[in-house]
């Protein structure tokens, strides 16, 4: 299956006498050769950009290579040939306070015609001597994963040499495992207008799974198109037939690639609350435009989705006040008449724009009875400034959106211009599951308005979660989304812990429009590494499965870091994601690419005296900040991490664990006062209660010792109550004590202060300290003053959070707090006051015409039955603080000590001492 060639007339080989005329007056190096050769497997792009310049004079002159690179991807190399020597680049940490451009790096003198047309691409500049009559080699490879987008990838080389080129070249290459469906070469990018026609010189060769694009205009075919340099973006759209099931499984040296990218499934309706900047900076051309769009947005609403309207300046006002609408034509009618009469006026109240907007959604999702359940929930928001009323503070405006939000919705974000605060607003979307997008000024904002809503417009699945064989597979990057829309696509990459396994399993679940998806296979990974391997082959790229998990690691990493809550928290991302690019020699907002550069003599001549080595980097608009980059303000308190990094060695038998990414820690916790969180995934319901204990008291909190061979203790200590308080003391934990007899009997004894392994050999690490360990079935992490988590035979891990105080009031001690993170390995006889939860499911009902009254207040909370092993117990709803207090839970608070929740009463539950192993022999209470 072999397509003609397609070719473009050529132009007469002579150059015109005006061609020759614009060469022989550049004063500045002449580039006679720039080669773009970009080799894309499996939607991972690897680009080798060459540029030769050639300094004809007799004295030196600067050369300045410039290169715009797509803002996704990541220089890998970069490499000088200057007088017949090789000046190389390394890659290392960025020194702290530094900013970027320093230490002689040559500046670009002025902003270049196109440039902040572009807010996907980032410049990459190094200025070098070129001795007199001598030429340079200028060699930059950059790497990157392509992002499905409305059906399609999008690769895109841009094209501004700044000058007429002797020999330009763009080659193309794309293999792929799948066939490749769609194929599509755009006419140049440029802000011109185009006829719809291949750019001239363009050759397509293709067949079913491979395809070579070629660009290759001589001198007089770019001088008709313009004679800046100026050509463009060479664009290339393509997309590939998508695997039903599970999707796409690539393997490579020990690594693989997941591409997951289902169709056929029917939307999910939405429920959709638009939020709009109308301050006065939104005057004229941009509230014309985002009215242009939202007007086109309203008629591609569907009949089962619900929405609404927010305009914020100094003023909030709500097209349908304390609800969300059906769409039907007198709404969407009502609604365009709304629209039209916004009147940009006034400063910009961010704050109060998504209070107001979350408030909406939460309470129609909350309240109202004709809420779907399995509809998605987002806030799309717009703005084209930064805080100028109202809070102003961007920790507190991410604090107050993290609160209204409650994990129950996603927020995207979109910044119009160049005086839009785009860390605040990346960080907003990122906390919040969603993603941001910039508008650049000037641009056309009523198509990106419309082409960024197309790509969220229709949601196909929630709640999706990608699981794989456990002992097959080690460092997963994301698995967990919250949505998934079509046209787009989901990517995980992951590290096989066996090379030589036959087969991994897979298993993907997720949420449609009405019911659950549950898609599982078993993959042959050897026949996947060899179809994997020929096709790397065939493009003869080094580029595997391996750099792939790299680059989605590292950018997980900077995702993480700007997520981050506390210094501490950030720190170690900033250390996880260094690390990573280093490993991977990319160019990152936490790396400098650092290389030689040559020393020219007044005569034009090479001095023989060593190079000065010089960092370079890439550059963006300085207006519209990377959304990579972090502020170096502490934000939040002190707090605890749910991340591990920084891994240090440890002696004897025991075995460096490498650092694992991330850890996820699950509602069902005991912490605090103690507080006791039971997660009911099942009934998709969270209950609460506390546990009035006694100082010394042990508590058996999870006891499995007949099945899997775990028990976990908790031991009691006392403080004062609080002034004020209805409660005579607190409690809390200051010794768990983890007892596994599995294959052989082992434990870990925790405190605030310090960890006890006592498995093949006995160690004792201090809590300060940032390790990891492994002894036998068990693994152990800490990190200072953060968690410990605790993992038994890769199904069953822990996570105790450490609570230490430097000034403690005193009604505070330093303490514990216990989390399950993965139970899969306890057995459904699994008991203990959160074991026996595990596996169980529970209903709620309501009872009719009933209140109770809520402590000293005025406030009344309507009572509610929770039906739990045939018992029926009364709660009520409140709200929790988890996580050391950053995260809210809503959930069924049940009194007494959790009676009638609980099997049996408090006393049984209490046991001899830390290492007690006895089994649940109580009977249940009656219903």
């Amino acid at each position: 299956l072999t397509n003609p060639f397609c070719f473009q007339s050529q132009s007469p080989r002579r150059v015109p006498r005006q061609v020759k005329s614009m060469l022989i007056k550049e004063t500045k190096p002449h580039i006679q050769e720039l080669s773009v050769k970009t080799t894309i497997i499996s939607r991972y792009a690897f680009t080798a950009v060459s540029c030769t310049m050639l300094n004809r004079h007799s004295a030196a002159a600067e050369g300045v290579f410039q290169f715009l690179i797509p803002k996704n991807a990541y220089v890998s190399n970069f490499t000088m040939i200057i007088g017949g020597r090789v000046y190389p680049s390394e890659v290392r940490p960025k020194e702290k306070k530094v900013k970027q451009g320093k230490g002689g790096e040559a500046k670009p003198k002025n902003k270049e015609a196109g440039e902040q047309s572009a807010p996907e691409v980032e410049v990459f500049r190094m200025g070098a001597s070129i001795p007199g009559r001598n030429r340079a080699m200028f060699m930059l490879t950059y790497e990157e994963l392509l992002q499905r987008r409305l059906g399609r990838y999008e690769h895109v080389t841009s094209l501004r040499p700044l000058q007429l080129v002797s020999r330009l070249s763009v080659d193309v290459t794309i293999v792929d495992h799948s066939t490749i469906t769609h194929l599509e070469v755009l006419p140049l990018r440029n802000g011109k207008s185009n006829t719809p026609a291949l750019p001239v010189s363009t050759v397509i060769k293709q067949n079913k799974t491979f395809c070579r694009i070629t660009f290759s205009p001589n001198i007089v075919q770019q001088a008709k198109i313009t004679t800046s340099g100026m050509l463009g973006e060479f664009v290339v759209h393509y997309d590939v037939e998508r695997e039903l099931g599970i999707g796409d499984i690539q393997v490579l040296n020990g690594h693989f690639v997941h591409y997951f990218a289902p169709k056929d499934l029917p939307v999910v309706p939405k429920n959709v609350v638009f939020v709009i900047d109308t301050s006065a900076s939104m005057l004229g051309t941009k509230i014309r435009q985002t009215k242009d769009a939202l007007f086109t947005i309203l008629r591609d609403l569907r009949p089962g989705d619900r929405f609404n309207f927010v305009s914020f300046s100094n003023r909030i006002k709500v097209w349908q006040p304390n609800r969300l609408v059906p769409v039907t034509p007198l709404n969407v009618r009502d609604a365009k008449k709304f629209i039209y009469m916004l009147q940009p006026t006034g400063g910009t109240d961010i704050n109060s724009g998504i209070q107001t907007g979350s408030s909406l959604l939460s309470g129609y999702l909350n309240v109202d009875p004709d809420a779907n359940h399995n509809s998605v929930s987002l806030i799309i928001f717009l703005t084209d400034g930064r805080p100028t009323v109202g809070e102003l503070q961007s920790p507190s405006i991410l604090s107050n959106a993290r609160a209204a939000v409650k994990e129950q919705f996603c927020v995207f974000t979109i910044g119009m211009g160049n005086d839009v605060d785009y860390r605040l607003l990346e960080r907003m979307a990122l906390e919040n599951c969603g993603m941001m997008r910039r508008i650049p000024e000037d641009s056309d904002a009523s198509t990106m308005l419309k082409g960024f809503y197309d790509e969220i417009g229709t949601p196909l699945l929630s709640d999706i979660r990608v699981n794989y064989t456990e002992d097959s597979v080690q460092y997963v990057t994301q698995h967990l989304f919250t949505n998934y829309f079509n046209g787009s696509e989901i990517v995980i990459a992951g590290k096989l812990t066996n090379q030589s396994a036959d087969s991994l399993h897979v298993q993907v679940t997720a949420s449609n429009s009405d019911k659950s998806i549950v898609l599982e296979t078993d993959v042959a990974l050897r026949q996947r590494e060899v179809e994997t391997e020929r096709h790397v082959k065939e493009a003869t790229a080094g580029v595997g499965s391996g750099r792939v998990w790299g680059f989605l690691s590292v950018k997980e990493g900077l995702r993480s870091r700007l997520k981050s809550q506390t210094s501490r928290e950030r720190e170690g991302h900033t250390q996880q994601a260094t690390d990573l690019s280093l490993t991977y020699h990319f160019l990152t907002p936490l790396t400098s690419l650092v290389v030689e550069k040559p020393q020219v003599l007044a005569d034009g001549t090479m001095a023989k005296d060593t190079p000065t080595p010089t960092p370079v980097t890439t550059e963006t608009n300085k207006k519209a900040v990377s959304a990579n980059e972090l502020s170096d303000e502490t934000e939040g308190e002190e707090d605890t991490s749910q991340s591990l990094h920084l891994m240090k060695d440890q002696p004897g038998k025991i075995v460096k664990r490498p650092a694992q990414k991330s850890v996820t820690i699950s509602k069902t916790s005991a912490d605090g006062d103690p507080h006791f969180v039971v997660e009911f995934p099942l009934s998709k319901l969270t209950v609460c209660f506390n546990i009035n204990g006694e100082p010394g008291h042990i508590l058996r909190m999870v006891s499995d010792h007949k099945h899997s061979g775990v028990t976990v203790n908790g031991k009691l200590i006392g403080a004062p109550a609080p002034a004020g308080s209805h409660k005579q003391q607190r409690t809390y934990f200051s010794t768990i004590t983890i007892v596994v007899n599995r294959p052989k009997r082992s434990y870990i004894e925790v405190t605030p202060k310090k960890v006890i392994l006592d498995g093949r050999d006995r160690l004792v690490l201090p809590c300060d300290t940032t390790v990891s360990v492994e002894s036998g079935e068990l693994a152990v992490t800490i990190v200072g003053k953060s968690t410990v988590t605790v993992t038994i035979g890769r199904t069953i891990s822990f996570v105790i959070l450490v609570h230490q105080y430097k000034n403690p009031a005193p009604y505070q001690r330093n303490h514990l707090g216990f989390y399950i993170s993965n139970s899969k390995g306890l057995s459904h006889d699994c008991h203990g006051l959160l074991g026996q939860f595990l596996y169980e499911e529970v209903g709620l009902a309501e009872l009719p015409g009933n209140a109770t009254a809520t402590g000293d207040n005025s406030t009344f909370e309507r009572s509610h039955i929770l039906k739990v092993k045939g018992r029926s117990v009364p709660v009520v709803q409140k709200t929790r603080r988890i996580y050391s207090g950053r995260q809210s839970v809503d959930c069924w608070f049940a009194r007494n000590n959790a009676a009638k929740l609980i099997d049996g009463k408090y006393d049984d539950y209490v046991v001899s001492h830390l290492f007690d192993m006895g089994d649940w022999t109580h009977g249940s209470n009656g219903a």
